[in-house]
């Protein structure tokens, strides 16, 4: 169903707090409006006016890389002005509450509040105590919406199509936010998921969310169509309930060996950063088959069209 036919918008949410949130339409909004935006980075004078006089501050209380300047730079791009807000500087560590925080840095004329936290349903929390748009940067165990919609803008882009793909997830699916996403939007576009892993780190109770569940990397290789491999935490490797490395490796490592065992044109990913040699092989992360670098490409343009929607929903309850 098409805005023009409903004569109502197809995005109208102020805040991307998680995918669960969001119908199937609005998911292919966002990355529709991404394709859009992903020329931008392709011409001499990388901007576009869309948020121009708006300030985004992206909130992070957690360590991240990718995340913080794919957002950063999204802002700029849409002719933002951006504030880091860096926790270990911050009146946080004098005492003082997420909210308190929130709601002084938006009595400073903020629009847009970028949060990353180690606690789940922080970005939720914030919404509900703010007049800004929320976009959640990854909350705890929970969800990270925006790796998963840069996810599905690659399958789609490679693949030409979600629905109907066999799509496995490798790895520690029990700790990842990532993880959740992933299966939460790929259910919704019509995909099939297929979790694997230790079954310390696979539970068989993901399946109440429609995915299934092998701890058999080798059986399901053949039929896959995608095949994302989640980042291996350092400190689950100290933990009673994982395998050591080398183990872990054997049975779950994507490397040349396994890839032989694929269909030609299986599509390999990974949320970053990758350890090398655990998750994956050098020879197939830098591969032919390997999107890796794509997901990051393509998250800048996914972090655009989210912020612009967001302040586009915005701007229309005033």
């Amino acid at each position: 169903m098409t805005a023009a036919a409903t004569d109502k918008p197809v995005w109208t949410q102020k805040h991307l707090l998680g995918l669960a949130d969001l119908s199937r339409e609005e998911i292919y909004h966002v990355l529709d409006t991404a394709e859009g935006f992903k020329e931008v980075s392709t011409r001499s004078v990388k901007k576009v006016p869309a948020l121009r006089g708006r300030v985004v501050v992206n909130m992070f209380f957690e360590d991240s890389t990718r995340t913080r300047m794919s957002f950063e730079l999204a802002a700029q791009r849409l002719s933002a002005d951006v504030i880091y807000f860096a926790e270990k500087m911050s009146s946080t560590q004098k005492g003082e509450t997420l909210i308190d925080t929130a709601r002084n840095i938006e009595a400073m004329g903020v629009d847009i509040m970028v949060v990353r936290h180690p606690a789940a349903g922080a970005a939720m929390h914030l919404s509900q105590a703010v007049d800004c748009c929320v976009v959640n940067a990854g909350d705890g165990q929970h969800a990270h919406p925006t790796q998963a919609l840069l996810d599905l803008f690659t399958i789609r882009e490679r693949k030409g199509r979600i629905e109907g793909l066999n799509v496995a997830i490798v790895g520690d699916i029990a700790h990842s936010r990532v993880a959740r996403s992933d299966i939460c939007g790929l259910l919704k576009l019509g995909a099939q998921v297929t979790l694997v892993g230790p079954p310390t780190l696979v539970l068989k109770s993901f399946e109440t969310m429609g995915a299934r569940v092998t701890h058999d990397f080798e059986s399901i290789l053949p039929e896959m169509d995608v095949i994302s491999m989640l980042r291996i935490q350092k400190e689950r490797m100290t933990s009673s309930g994982f395998p050591s490395a080398r183990e872990y490796v054997r049975f779950f490592g994507m490397n040349h060996e396994r890839l032989r065992s694929c269909r030609d044109d299986v599509l390999i990913m990974h949320p970053g950063p990758v350890n090398r040699g655990l998750e994956l092989a050098a020879d197939v992360a830098d591969g032919p088959h390997s999107s890796i670098l794509r997901q990051v490409t393509n998250g800048l343009a996914v972090r655009m069209a989210v912020l612009f929607l967001c302040q586009q929903a915005a701007a229309g309850e005033e």
